[in-house]
């Protein structure tokens, strides 16, 4: 699965994007997080305040309740807004 991270959440992670294998009991996106916090430092400082972190499965908006099965794309960023 590719996982993208955007803006700050890129700094933090210290990637932008990574193709990885997630355990099997990995089942929606809070899942990934939970997991990808367990992968380092830097992803515990991006994951630190979800309240700042939105996600999309491919390339749908969701929420961290969203399922990952058949997916094949994960993006985390922070809040967007318009001007």
């Amino acid at each position: 699965m590719k996982l993208l991270y955007f803006a700050w959440v890129k700094q933090k992670a210290g990637v932008a994007e990574e193709d990885v294998t997630l355990p099997g009991e990995v089942r929606d996106v809070s899942g990934v997080i939970s997991w990808l916090k367990t992968r380092g430092e830097g992803y515990e400082l991006a994951f630190a305040d979800l309240s700042v972190i939105r996600c999309a499965v491919n390339q749908e908006h969701g929420d961290f309740s969203t399922p990952i099965a058949g997916a094949s794309e994960i993006a985390f960023f922070p809040p967007v807004t318009g001007g």
